[in-house]
């Protein structure tokens, strides 16, 4: 029987939290990885929580209006000065679960979400209080989209300034919980201010290369169109039709006018690693690694943009994901712009190592 099924309160675990990290995003896990205690812990709650939350949203069999409530009600329960609890949140969520026999790792993390809660309420005091407001944030923002097209069954994103808006909730949020948990203490005031200065594009850079390449299963899986609606329509694309063969070319270089908009927000991302303290279990690598992936990925969609249209989609090889793990674990601050230059050109295991 699953633990948050039972009658007790749920302890913390933060063993199963880990595993759960390797099971939902692999990639991810790779950052939590190559992180050093305390970071990696504190990194790993804090992505579950918004792991909970994103599956919600992203959750196409519920209805619409419903999906807001469950985020609603999860938000209160992270409230320490809401009554509401987490295992009440479990309980509405309860109907919506897939039967335990098929539910996948993203809906096992839903499920144990009291057990998540448990772990994170064990956490430091002010650990807890760096990663509550862009959890909320968060969860609020998807919330708010989600009743803004309540109508239309699906995210259909309208316009360049709500794509931003969107990947701001998305992962903005996400670079400011980095960011606070990295500026709790004993930190250089210039150092931290030119990280809040740039861990929005830090964020925005991940989501938008995500918006770019995963047009395909976000609109047949989720049905969402995060490609903005005024763009297609400047290529004669309805945003109903975005992956429909016979619109291929329009809706490819509406892909190619996303990637340049992430594209945009590589020189602040770069500012962003560059100036983060390594310390308290920070790493380099483990952001290095997602930047440079991005880097590459944004490579591929500028050769291919109109594989992110398919089922065939658009990703960097695993020799270079390999490649770049190994390589950045040596690297330093003054290497980040090297690497950049050389996946920008060329996948990285063809390229050698950075000197």
């Amino acid at each position: 029987m699953s633990r948050a099924l039972s009658d007790d309160p749920a302890a913390p675990d933060y063993g199963w939290c880990r595993e759960a990290v390797q099971r939902v995003s692999r990639t991810f896990a790779l950052t939590v990885e190559v992180l050093e205690e305390p970071m990696s812990r504190h990194i790993c709650l804090g992505y579950l929580l918004c792991r909970v939350a994103d599956t919600i949203e992203d959750a196409s069999h519920i209805e619409t209006d419903r999906q807001a409530d469950l985020l609603y009600t999860y938000d209160a329960a992270l409230d320490p000065d809401d009554p509401t609890t987490i295992e009440e949140f479990r309980t509405a969520v309860e109907p919506w679960l897939p039967p335990q026999g098929e539910r996948n790792a993203d809906w096992e993390v839903v499920t144990e979400a009291p057990t998540i809660v448990a772990t994170f309420d064990d956490l430091p005091a002010d650990v807890r209080k760096a990663v509550r407001p862009p959890v909320h944030e968060m969860v609020d923002g998807m919330a708010m989209f989600l009743e803004r097209y309540a109508d239309e069954g699906g995210l259909r994103i309208r316009d360049r300034e709500e794509l931003e808006e969107y990947c701001y909730y998305a992962a903005g949020t996400v670079g400011t919980l980095i960011t606070n948990l990295l500026a709790r203490s004993n930190t250089d005031e210039r150092r931290v201010r030119t990280m809040r200065n740039t861990a929005e594009e830090f964020g925005l850079l991940l989501q938008l290369v995500n918006v770019s390449k995963d047009v395909y299963d976000d609109y047949s899986e989720e049905n969402n169109v995060y490609l903005p609606a005024e763009w297609l329509e400047a290529e004669g694309v309805p945003q109903e039709a975005v992956v429909d063969p016979e619109h291929r070319d329009g809706s490819a270089r509406v892909v190619s006018r996303t990637a340049d908009l992430a594209r945009s927000c590589l020189d602040e991302a770069q500012t962003y690693l560059e100036a983060m303290p390594l310390r308290q279990g920070n790493t380099l690598s483990a952001w290095l690694v997602p930047y440079v992936l991005a880097v590459g990925t944004l490579r591929e969609l500028d050769e291919r943009p109109e594989d992110a249209l398919t089922d065939t989609g658009v990703k960097v090889s695993r020799q270079e994901v390999f490649a770049v793990l190994e390589a950045a674990s040596s690297a330093s601050r003054d290497t980040v712009a090297e690497f950049r230059e050389i996946v920008a050109r060329t996948p990285f295991h063809r390229a050698g190592d950075v000197e």
